[in-house]
């Protein structure tokens, strides 16, 4: 029994490595997708005869059994792709670091991420930890959180209408 809810690993090794994982029904497994570091662009967006890696790996894993507990690491930052990602897996959660920090913009992501079910978590990690530091940490970082919490709830309103 795992006491977790989800774990997060890299498609590489392939299906026999990720499919065990997905054979547990109330847990999800968060596969790298489309990172928002820099060095992504290394082998992620890596052109082939086909594809960018990164959609040979979205196609690929959408046929492992399971596949429906997949969860995608898809970063802020290259929201621009998220339209055609959504293309290759509407129904799947993806898991969206680098709002912030890191220039992902949280607008940009729920307009080309979101699905009918909403279908993204959001992180922004870096905006708030290093909000400030020494006694003003506490308020800084409350108050950027809040900020993107409301910038959410705004754009959860507006899908509601």
């Amino acid at each position: 029994n795992l006491s977790f809810d989800s774990i997060t690993v890299s498609p590489f090794m392939g299906s026999d490595s990720v499919e065990p994982f997905l054979k547990y029904k109330d847990k999800y497994t968060i596969l790298l997708g489309l990172t928002s570091n820099n060095g992504s662009k290394d082998f992620q967006t890596f052109p082939s005869e086909k594809n960018s890696l990164f959609k040979q790996v979205l196609e690929k894993s959408k046929q492992w059994k399971g596949s429906e507990n997949l969860m995608y690491v898809i970063g802020a930052t290259k929201s621009d792709h998220l339209k055609e990602i959504r293309s290759i897996i509407p129904e799947n959660f993806l898991l969206v670091p680098g709002i912030g920090a890191q220039g992902g913009s949280l607008k940009q992501t729920f307009e080309n991420g979101a699905n009918k079910n909403i279908g993204i978590l959001v992180n922004s990690s870096r905006s708030i930890i290093y909000a400030g530091n020494g006694k003003d940490f506490l308020n800084k970082s409350l108050n950027i959180a809040k900020e993107y919490q409301s910038e959410m709830e705004d754009l959860l309103n507006f899908f509601d209408d």
